[in-house]
């Protein structure tokens, strides 16, 4: 078993080196340490849940020739508990809270894997951004927030006369 996490090269984790990204990257989120999750009596610490829900909220970003796409799975969260915000002129911040479940006297917790608490994302926006127009929509427990990008202006083209 190789203790570098797959996803350290080449998976889907943000590049720790992009300029673009202002995530805070856990280096221990893949390694398999043990967890109070295996615990049949209890469930997780609440702060072991918000580093989940914190570190599991999956961003894509992909740019398009007519704006930038941010795409993010966000099952069980209706869209009021979402906010998408654009701060400090070009910083794209996504955040929003997984509600903790109901919990009744007798329940008995064999296993909390699926994550809850606040999450937080940060994308610094690129110069061509037209952060004014920025939309976002929510379908199916996918947000999509696209941020239209300005026309490249392509210089005017003058043929010149040679002469000789």
């Amino acid at each position: 078993m190789s203790l570098i996490p797959s996803s350290f090269f080449g998976g889907r984790r943000t590049n720790v080196f992009d300029p673009f990204s202002l995530d805070s990257w856990h280096p221990f989120h893949d390694f398999p340490f043990p967890s109070t999750s295996l615990s049949v009596s209890s469930p997780r610490s609440e702060s072991a849940n918000e580093t989940s829900a914190f570190a599991n909220t999956r961003i894509d970003w992909k740019e398009t020739p007519e704006a930038h796409v941010f795409k993010a799975d966000l099952p069980g969260i209706k869209k009021e508990e979402v906010k998408v915000e654009v701060e400090e002129g070009r910083v794209l911040q996504i955040s929003g809270e997984r509600s903790k479940e109901k919990e009744e006297k007798n329940d008995k917790w064999h296993r909390v894997e699926r994550s809850r608490g606040k999450f937080l994302r940060r994308f610094r926006l690129p110069e061509n951004a037209k952060v004014d127009e920025v939309k976002a929509s929510m379908e199916n427990g996918v947000l999509t927030v696209t941020v239209p990008k300005e026309e490249v202006k392509k210089p005017d083209v003058k043929a010149i006369e040679i002469s000789g």
